[in-house]
């Protein structure tokens, strides 16, 4: 699994500025203000050879008595508690506060590895006021500028090097025929019910309150003749409504659950209907490129009317991953969860897929002959190869010339294409294109 970093601070030091800096994207929302992130944000990045998420937190402020002060507070504890390594990030132009000297006590009863920075040092001369900080008795401190880049080499060093080791010998690399599901949803939608039936056994607690699950549970089972390694994670809410510590920490667990995953399946509690959150979720395992089978659990409890109607609002939903199968299940009676777990195991076979590079290159003959790229900005680019550079999940790469002018529509074609006549129907499937060098 990726490690995980938080980082924290006093409001508006550059925390989501330096966020944004090594994700390599502008995800969080940057503003002079203070107090402008409040919820924790989360992203992929990769720092000098080494994956990581990164979890953006609002300004830390112990001594606040502002309502939303406080919740910021419970959010940054519950980041701490659940990351590998902390980036403390302090004003490098103004001298040490009560906050940062809070912060600091509240890092160090962590016991976890923390990275100190002074952010805002844009020039060498600001250096020696940044040197203020040391007072806070912190060594050694990083001067850097977020905003310029300035200084970010020696601090990604020492951030990487306080990350766990890679850990290559994994118990479910042992075991190469045991299939990885992740059961993820909302509170209350059926996960700990599903476990229960594909096990035979009560493994997993079951109550009628949302937010039973708080810790991840890993079930090994065997159903339908198939071997499964099944985690069943903590309902996963809106953050506005994530209150306590000790769920905010279980939905960072569940969102690094995925990655150990091939196949997700996301239950939805079909009496309530899809929801924003929902959706939410099903993007954030996209995003990892999981094969993702969605589960509409209690269909039992609805009319035939009601049942068609669900499905057309669950499918406009999730407009945006066509490819998600979905299925009417009951995982309180077991109605629909054997042709659900059948949809894993070939969706599991498809993440492992590989095609053979002969076989493709003459499925793109075909699609050049029929269809061939349409000329964009006065260039007409060519396409000449393509190869699957990786499995699990597939990732495949085409050499072109004048790749930066094939249009979006016409990639969507590709690898729409590429879904159908190898039957990747339950999985994202990556194409990247490749600018062609001379000796190629």
């Amino acid at each position: 699994m990726k490690p995980v970093v938080a980082i924290v601070g006093r409001p508006n030091v550059g925390k989501s500025t330096l966020f944004n800096r090594l994700v390599g994207r502008r995800t969080a929302i940057v503003h002079d203000a203070p107090g402008v992130t409040r919820d924790r944000h989360y992203a992929d990045a990769f720092v000098n050879g080494r994956d990581m998420t990164m979890i953006d937190t609002g300004g830390f402020d112990p001594e606040t008595d502002d309502p939303m002060g406080k919740g910021i507070a419970r959010h940054v504890r519950a980041a701490i508690e659940e990351a590998d390594s902390i980036l403390c990030v302090l004003d490098g132009t103004a001298p040490p506060t009560e906050a940062d000297r809070e912060a600091i006590k509240l890092l160090r009863s962590s016991s976890k590895p923390v990275v100190y920075v002074a952010n805002k040092v844009d020039r060498p001369d600001l250096q020696l006021e940044a040197n203020e900080l040391y007072r806070l008795g912190i060594d050694p401190l990083f001067g850097i500028s977020a905003l310029h880049g300035r200084g970010m080499a020696k601090f990604q060093t020492a951030l990487t090097r306080s990350l766990p080791k890679l850990d290559l010998d994994s118990s479910e690399e042992e075991e190469p025929d045991r299939t990885r599901v992740a059961l993820i949803g909302r509170p209350n939608a059926g996960k700990s019910s599903l476990l229960n039936r594909l096990s035979g056994d009560e493994r997993s607690l079951v109550d009628h309150r949302p937010g039973t699950t708080r810790d991840p549970i890993d079930v090994k089972l065997r159903y339908g003749g198939s071997n499964y390694l099944v985690i069943d994670t903590a309902g996963i809410r809106r953050k506005s409504r994530i209150h306590e510590d000790v769920e905010g920490a279980s939905v960072i667990r569940a969102l690094r659950i995925m990655e150990r995953a091939e196949v997700v399946v996301l239950m939805v509690d079909a009496t309530l209907g899809i929801a924003e959150q929902d959706a939410r979720l099903l993007g954030l395992a996209a995003d990892r490129k999981r094969a993702i089978i969605v589960g509409m659990n209690k269909m039992d409890l609805l009319t035939a009317t009601e049942k068609k109607k669900v499905i057309f609002e669950a499918k406009t939903a999730l407009h945006f991953a066509t490819w998600a199968s979905i299925f009417e299940i009951s995982a309180k009676t077991g109605r629909g969860v054997k042709n659900m777990m059948a949809k894993v195991d070939s969706a599991a076979v498809q993440f492992r897929k590989r095609v053979p590079t002969a076989q493709l290159n003459r499925f793109f003959e075909e699609i050049l002959a029929t269809h061939p790229p349409p000329t964009e900005g006065g260039k007409a680019p060519r396409l000449y190869y393509i190869t699957q550079a990786e499995t699990a999940p597939p990732l495949f790469v085409v050499q072109a010339s004048h790749d930066k002018n094939i249009k979006t529509s016409y990639k969507r074609y590709v690898q729409n294409q590429i879904r159908k006549a190898f039957e990747f129907d339950s999985i994202p499937v990556a194409v990247k294109y490749k600018p062609r060098r001379r000796r190629e």
